[in-house]
């Protein structure tokens, strides 16, 4: 499981052998008795161990190179489940971080107040090898005391989405999906390029723990196309965020709640946020394979300049604590300095799996009953995706 495959930037491959030794480790542990009670947590750690190769990876910039790809496979050959966990939060936290500064720029008047922490952020930066993963504390983040400007920029959706490609090199688009069956309907569209392990989405709407099931709509009679589950049972429906706003529009987190249960999040949302729209990816077609994969991403709480950007509420009282490790808090895992704990919110992102440009985004649902699959959902093998094998290249 550790050697997990080939993973790729641009064109560059992080060498056969690796792909070759992570599949053999899958195959022998797909055998076991370990797998045999409990498939759902390999699959977990599966992804885990991916997601903890292409984030990492992206996180290095475009001047990593194969020796810097070998040296994150080692790394995760040895780091235990928990620490790669924790580096897939650190690594996800820093992609969004950059995201909100980025869209404080285009909304907030201010700009002088964002390039002052931009240098700061840049000048903290520079201290850092570039491939000094095992010891990333979160030292390369802006700081987190940004202050809150209400007055924002009268921009329309449409504006905000152009000057963020302008920015960060991509943007997304929701227009009809190309996937050749009747119920494809809209589709999910990457307007520019990315490298692996880049965090391109969220997915938008109320999140529930498990212990509010009986309040999500449609969820017991599966009439609900828009909700998302994570491995920890947490549920996210997308329906009562549905599009993006468009115009200087705030969302007020309760409004998204037809019941009146007392869920305790006033927050407010950037509903023109043009990332946050995960819900639109459809489900590969036959012979296709997914360019883009779930990542659980626990948003901590504390950091008040970017939490209108996380287009999230919870639904009663759903939020969890996390444990610091050096500058940043994680879900799990051993606390390595302070005890503290902050809450956080439970969202879902997507990440992608290789480097795209232009395309639409395609997501594997892994519907679970066999029996009740619609016509047109086709079982992705999960070692062609691993691989990156499809059709078009057999």
């Amino acid at each position: 499981k550790r050697n997990l495959k080939v993973y790729l930037l641009g064109k560059r491959r992080i060498t056969a052998s690796s792909r070759s030794n992570g599949l053999l480790a899958v195959k022998t542990l797909s055998k076991s008795p370990t797998f045999a009670r409990d498939p759902r947590q390999l699959q977990f750690e599966v992804d885990i161990n991916r997601l903890f190769l292409y984030t990492s990876y992206n996180r290095l910039g475009k001047n990593a190179d194969e020796v810097d790809a070998e040296e994150i496979i080692e790394i995760a050959n040895k780091a235990s489940f928990a620490d790669q966990q924790m580096q897939v939060q650190e690594n996800v936290h820093s992609q969004i971080k950059t995201f909100c500064l980025r869209m404080d720029e285009i909304l907030i008047p201010n700009e002088k107040m964002v390039n002052d922490h931009l240098k700061l952020s840049q000048q903290a930066n520079s201290s850092l090898h570039h491939s000094g993963l095992c010891s990333a504390n979160g030292r390369c983040d802006p700081p987190n005391n940004i202050p809150a400007v209400s007055k924002q920029r009268p921009l329309s959706q449409a504006d905000v989405s152009q000057k963020l490609k302008d920015k960060l090199g991509y943007t997304l688009n929701i227009k009809p999906s190309q996937i050749s069956h009747k119920n494809s309907g809209q589709g999910l569209f990457l307007d520019g390029a990315v490298d692996l392990g880049a965090v391109l989405a969220f997915y938008p709407g109320v999140v529930y723990s498990p212990a509010y099931y009986h309040y999500v709509p449609g969820y017991h009679d599966e009439q609900n196309p828009y909700l998302i589950r994570r491995y920890d049972g947490t549920v996210i429906d997308a329906q009562p965020w549905v599009c993006r706003g468009d115009g200087p529009e705030r969302f007020n987190g309760r409004k998204m709640l037809e019941n009146k249960l007392d869920n305790g999040d006033d927050d407010v949302v950037e509903r023109r946020n043009p990332l946050a729209v995960a819900h639109f990816a459809n489900h590969p077609a036959k012979g296709l394979l997914p360019n883009v994969m779930i990542c659980p991403y626990d948003f901590p709480l504390t950091e008040n300049s970017m939490r209108v950007y996380i287009p999230n509420i919870s639904f009663g009282n759903a939020e969890v604590s996390l444990k610091r490790f050096g500058s940043f808090w994680f879900k799990s895992g051993i606390s390595r300095n302070s005890q503290s704990q902050v809450p956080t919110l439970k969202t879902v992102v997507l990440v992608a799996t290789r480097a795209l440009e232009d395309e639409e985004l395609l997501l594997n649902y892994r519907l679970c009953n066999s029996k009740q699959w619609p016509e047109w959902y086709a079982p992705v093998d999960e070692e062609d995706e691993m691989t990156g094998k499809d059709e078009s290249s057999r």
